[in-house]
């Protein structure tokens, strides 16, 4: 399946969750399985020439693309998930909202390790930022940043500090 036929299975939804907003809902892409794994095999090829020994996957969309992603490379995954939500020892990264602040954890030991971060969408840049910098505090290093979906206009890309790779482009 070519990108333009994997994009017509993103639903577009205008004014939610508030007015004036239109939502990508990847939902009508996942829930048909050949679009789903054309998207997964688009992916891969995407990131070949970067070097990773593991996933790591936003809270919470990214995790179902990072999760397909990890078991068809046959590689691990970690979930980067809200303040809270996970058990143990962590490490946090607190970072601006527009309005607000929100933290991202994780609760395992990456040392030396390499990840490719994943998440459904890259619009402000924003919690791919502090993604990035979470597994840089951590002692590990992202090789790349991907996103199904990429808001261009907002110009995300511009505040990450790693090379990103995404499939549709808005």
């Amino acid at each position: 399946m070519e990108i333009e036929e994997i994009e017509s299975f993103i639903g577009k939804i205008p004014d939610f969750p508030k007015p004036g907003i239109l939502f990508y809902d990847i939902s009508t892409l996942i829930s048909n399985g050949d679009a789903f794994a054309s998207s997964l095999d688009k992916f891969e090829k995407l990131f070949t020439e970067f070097k990773f020994d593991s996933i790591a996957a936003i809270d919470a969309r990214g995790f179902i693309f990072g999760s397909a992603l990890a078991n068809k490379l046959k590689l691990g995954m970690m979930m980067i998930r809200k303040q809270n939500k996970l058990p143990g020892k962590k490490i946090s990264f607190e970072y601006d909202l527009e309005y607000g602040k929100d933290t991202l954890e994780i609760n395992l030991n990456i040392k030396n390790k390499k990840f490719l971060l994943i998440d459904d969408l890259l619009a402000t840049g924003g919690t791919a930022d502090a993604a990035v910098k979470l597994i840089e505090k951590g002692g590990g290093n992202v090789s790349c940043f991907g996103s199904l979906i990429e808001l261009s206009f907002l110009k995300g890309r511009n505040k990450i500090s790693v090379p990103v790779q995404t499939l549709i482009k808005y």
